[in-house]
């Protein structure tokens, strides 16, 4: 992108603003939309005008006007990240960051700032460094994490569970994923609501994003000190101790990564689907009835509201073309997933039901593709199944027009969420379902309301003619086990 194509033509001004009352009031030098500030507030309508304007392949501006092409097509974005041969996530080759445009202090340096990540790396430094990263994961037991993901899950529910009401995004859906991370990572005793905070702040681009990652940051790296000196069966002992023999500042750099990527992807998803359950009566009813099980509905959800809107960025490591766009070497270009997965050349129905799918790129693609999505989708599904399980009556507490979104370049997420049901008595957390289970999937579960044995009933003498009283728990005890079975059937998704 030449920076001369800011400068509105006839003019050597590039900041000549146009009158006020003029369409293109409010954009940027060159007339160029932004994608930050008031006029993006709507970023959805934003992707959807630049794809008008200028197809799949948009100009666009950056915080403090700094100037990016956004991806918005489908095939266009899988091309791009499938072609590690002109395009790099190596900032280094930034033009803006080269020539100073991009200051120490942009609101999004925590994402452009080169560290030495696998994310930024390429060639036989990628595959060493994700080579450890994927070891390490390949260590993770997931049918334990899968109980850990449950046991959380009633631990925070019990919490609120008596009161009736609950905001499921600051009570739920931030909390969840930052209680399994630090147990994954093995650091559950870090776990506390300022870390919680600076998770969910970073991302955004804020002022205090800087305060937030050197936050976590000093966490992290306390964190590989201890595991260092004294390894443990945990994700960050296995990074250290990979034959590729990781730093210390590689493995605390990947550990932010793999902690707030995990982190702020899963709060999102976890936000999406509980919404779109309580305000969606057919989806609701899918999932009730059995025609869709909660793994269908995460995938939906990741076609329909990904937990990342864009990735900040890829750079053409040389003059190439892309959507029919002229694209000069240094240039950036944000991966747009949100507006890929909504291009109609590939999704012509937006409202289609796209279970059984998973072409969408909530995950990113090529070599730099998630290595850790299963362990998002494992806490989305058994959070949500649990959740819903728990709380079988449970329902939005507002009308679904008042809910709030809060919307960055990245991402765009619920503010809150609440709620109400029939108050229910904390659980045990620590007890074993009562009821034997047969499935593998099963076994990583526990029942809200554990399911009244056959032998409990003192053998007594026959009663056929049993007075008045005695015929009361007769209703209960008929309609119990029809609802055991829906449940059972909806879980297993028979």
């Amino acid at each position: 992108m030449t920076p001369e194509s800011f400068s509105p033509p006839g003019t050597d001004d590039p900041m000549v603003a146009p009158p006020p009352g003029c369409p293109a009031h409010g954009m940027g030098p060159g007339g160029l939309r932004r994608l930050y500030g008031p006029d993006a507030e709507d970023l959805e309508a934003v992707y959807e005008k630049l794809r008008a304007e200028h197809g799949a392949v948009a100009p666009a501006l950056l915080h403090d006007d700094v100037p990016i092409w956004v991806v918005l097509g489908h095939s266009e974005n899988m091309h791009m990240v499938r072609s590690p041969s002109q395009y790099t996530r190596d900032t280094r080759v930034w033009a803006p960051l080269q020539d100073g445009s991009v200051k120490p202090t942009h609101p999004l340096m925590p994402h452009v700032h080169w560290q030495p990540l696998c994310c930024h790396a390429e060639g036989e430094e990628h595959l060493r460094l994700r080579g450890a990263v994927i070891g390490a994961m390949s260590t993770i037991d997931h049918r334990g994490i899968r109980r850990h993901i449950n046991r959380a899950t009633q631990q925070l529910v019990n919490k609120f569970c008596q009161e009736g009401r609950a905001e499921l995004v600051s009570q739920f859906a931030e909390r969840l994923p930052m209680v399994v991370m630090c147990e994954i990572l093995g650091m559950p005793e870090e776990y506390n609501d300022r870390l919680v905070e600076c998770a969910r702040d970073l991302p955004k681009g804020t002022e205090t994003a800087i305060a937030s990652n050197a936050y976590i940051m000093d966490v992290l790296l306390r964190l590989t000190a201890r595991r260092r000196a004294e390894p443990q069966d945990d994700f960050t002992s296995h990074l250290i101790n990979h034959p590729a023999r990781l730093t210390d500042e590689e493995v605390s750099q990947h550990l932010r990564l793999v902690l707030i990527i995990a982190y702020e992807s899963t709060a999102n998803l976890l936000a999406n689907v509980l919404r779109v359950v309580l305000t969606d009566p057919r989806f609701r009813a899918q999932l009730n009835g059995g025609q869709m099980t909660v793994p269908q509905a995460v995938e939906q959800s990741l076609w329909d509201e990904p937990p990342f809107s864009a990735i900040i960025a890829y750079f053409a490591k040389q003059e190439t073309e892309l959507g029919g766009q002229r694209i000069a070497k240094g240039d950036g270009l944000l991966l747009g997933i949100a507006p890929g997965n909504v291009d109609p050349r590939v999704r012509p129905d937006t409202k289609a039901n796209m279970q059984g799918n998973r072409s969408h790129l909530a995950f990113s693609g090529g070599p730099h593709e998630c290595p850790g999505q299963d362990i998002g989708r494992a806490i989305a599904d058994v959070g949500v199944d649990a959740l819903l399980t728990r709380l079988p009556d449970v329902e939005l507490a507002c009308d679904e027009d008042e809910l709030e979104w809060r919307e960055t370049i990245s991402n765009r997420h619920l503010v809150d969420l609440p709620v109400k049901f029939a108050p229910k008595p904390q659980q045990d957390v620590t007890a074993r379902p009562a009821h034997p289970v047969s499935s593998q999937r099963a076994s990583d579960w526990q029942f809200g309301t554990p399911k009244p044995q056959p032998v409990a009933p003192e053998p007594t003498a026959p009663q056929p003619a049993a007075p008045a009283p005695a015929a009361v728990p007769a209703p209960e005890a008929v309609s119990r086990p029809g609802v055991f079975r829906r449940l059972l059937r909806w879980w297993r998704g028979d």
